[in-house]
């Protein structure tokens, strides 16, 4: 008769954990305990009934409709739109500066390799602030006045902004959603036809055009059957200002312009080491094949490429959503700069900090889940290929 094995001990490493996990969760508990007693004595309530009070204060510029009477609610939303349209475009702009100087810095081109050393020397060896700063001043006092707009056709570059023309929005453009998911589905199937005739002939066919050819002429059809207005909105200096069209702010701009240089800086390196542990002898059996210079970084390189440097990549992401909040040294009204205001209006910092803490915690865990997944995919797709 056999009998079941003893229980097994918990391993040295697994109760230290526990006695760490143990001692952060019982310094909370007595963090939270005297913030409580202190808030008391000072006769002040913990609560979020603030949040649908009136705010009482201008954004310097706001994705949403916006005014000094809406709630601290509603302010909190437009600087988490603001931050949240900063960090995808500073995402977009850092990895492709950091993926082009990252292809540069291992080109055969001896001046491509000084100019990508230079580069990602400079900017990943100054503090972020500084280099803000520095651009902050620069555009400040090297850009004309609005008077004196720096035009070229429709768009207009002042100290102020950068106003461009834009398409005015009317309700019945929401409409124009309906054949734009049909382009968008056409997209989709076009894009696997093609890889499957990719993957029985050889033969590549045209993806991208006919994708971006859908995804416009879709929607420019279906409006001019409907009648749906697609008026431009150009802005036009009038007394102190340019009215209509959409603006974007020197304050954003140079924010933008920072985190895409800072960044770019770091992703090109995660890119270049990436590129230099693709064997070699894999790239010269793919020239020896016959296989032309970019289709040989299209299909040997930058698919191993991709599934190597994604992990560092995420960490690069969340940085820089997180370092969004540099902004507040310019005036640009993030979720930070907003936050501040509030705190020093209603006196609950506490409050304030733990919806801040959680809706940056927000952002980066959802930048990381989605890189994560698009991860697991690639790795997927990799291993049924070896298979």
């Amino acid at each position: 008769m056999q009998h079941a094995p003893p229980p097994a001990h918990r391993s040295a490493p697994d109760r230290v954990g526990l006695v760490v996990v143990g001692a952060i969760l019982l310094s909370l508990t007595i963090l939270g305990g005297n913030i409580w007693l202190n808030m008391q004595a000072a006769g002040v309530t913990p609560g979020y009934g603030f949040l649908t009070q009136t705010a009482g204060f201008d954004l310097s510029e706001s994705l949403i409709p916006y005014d000094a009477g809406d709630s601290y609610g509603r302010v909190i939303l437009a600087g988490l739109l603001n931050t949240l349209f900063l960090a995808i475009c500073g995402l977009v702009l850092a990895t492709v500066l950091g993926v082009l100087i990252g292809l540069v810095s291992v080109t055969p081109s001896p001046a491509g390799r000084i100019i990508a050393l230079l580069y990602v020397e400079l900017f990943r060896n100054l503090p972020k602030i500084l280099v803000l700063l520095v651009l902050y001043v620069v555009a400040v006092r090297g850009l004309p006045p609005v008077r004196e707009a720096l035009s070229v056709g429709p768009l207009h570059l002042t100290n102020r902004s950068i106003y461009i023309p834009v398409i005015e929005t009317d309700v019945r453009q929401l409409w124009l959603l309906v054949p734009l998911a049909v382009a968008v589905a056409f997209g989709v199937l076009w894009h696997h036809r093609a890889h499957r005739i990719k993957r029985d002939t050889g033969k590549d066919g045209a993806v991208l055009p006919v994708i971006l050819a859908a995804v416009i002429g879709f929607p420019l059809i279906f409006g001019l059957l409907i009648d749906t207005p697609l008026e431009p909105s150009i802005p036009e200096f009038q007394r102190f200002d340019f009215e209509g069209g959409a603006r974007l702010s020197v304050q954003f701009l140079v924010v933008l312009v920072t985190l895409g240089l800072y960044h770019g800086a770091q992703i090109a390196e995660v890119v270049r080491g990436g590129i230099l542990s693709v064997p070699q002898g894999q790239v010269e059996a793919a020239r020896a094949l016959g296989l032309e210079r970019r289709h040989v970084t299209r299909l040997v390189i930058l698919p191993q490429v991709l599934r190597i440097v994604i992990p560092p990549m995420i960490n690069q992401y969340v940085n820089l959503i997180k370092n969004t909040s540099i902004a507040i040294a310019v005036g640009y009204s993030d979720l930070m700069s907003i936050s501040g205001t509030i705190i020093n209006q209603t006196f609950r910092p506490l409050e304030m900090m733990l919806i801040t803490m959680g809706l940056y915690l927000g952002l980066c865990l959802v930048a990381s889940s989605l890189m994560n997944r698009l991860n697991n995919r690639l790795r997927a797709r990799g291993t049924k290929g070896v298979a």
